[in-house]
């Protein structure tokens, strides 16, 4: 089995609504995974399956679209794509809830800077499948814009790596 990282988009942030965890992994279990375990409510899931990531995330999406009455985006990685983001971060000395990995299923730019507006003090940076952003003001103010979050979701590195500390402990 594989153990894999689902990252919900929009869900309890703004967007999609309410998705109570304990619900997020009924959902989960009910679309064949196993060892499920969420992590804060912001949609983060970590989990075991015998299945290609295509099939998780598309068994994923019809079931929050049923509970949700309509799509919800969902970006899955292996356990060893998330500690790959969190051994890459090109921001590693700044503080980790400064800094966001902006996972990404389309094709990122060959220039990071491509399309994006507002850009002040922050720095961007490509990654494996993701974005690294660092917000050394936070995300509070920030007028940056970057195509990518159209179809994207970011956590911070805090986060990806209490997520990948969660998986390899699924082994």
């Amino acid at each position: 089995m594989t153990a894999y990282i689902a990252l919900l988009r929009a869900v309890n942030v703004g967007g999609t609504g309410k998705l109570p965890m304990t619900t997020l992994a009924e959902l989960c279990t009910a679309a064949g995974l196993a060892r499920v375990q969420t992590y804060i409510a912001s949609g983060n899931v970590v989990f075991h399956s015998d299945g290609p990531e295509e099939h998780v995330r598309t068994a994923l999406e019809d079931r929050l679209q049923d509970y949700c009455g309509k799509r919800v985006g969902v970006i899955v990685r292996t356990a060893s794509e998330i500690a790959a983001i969190v051994a890459r971060n090109p921001f590693r000395a700044m503080p980790g809830n400064r800094v966001m990995a902006l996972f990404v299923d389309t094709p990122l730019p060959a220039d990071p800077m491509e399309g994006v507006t507002g850009m002040k003090d922050e720095q961007i940076h490509l990654g494996p499948r993701a974005l690294f952003v660092f917000y050394p003001n936070g995300m509070a103010t920030t007028r940056l814009r970057i195509p990518s979050e159209k179809t994207g979701t970011a956590r911070n590195m805090n986060t990806v790596a209490r997520l990948a500390e969660m998986a390899a402990a699924l082994g």
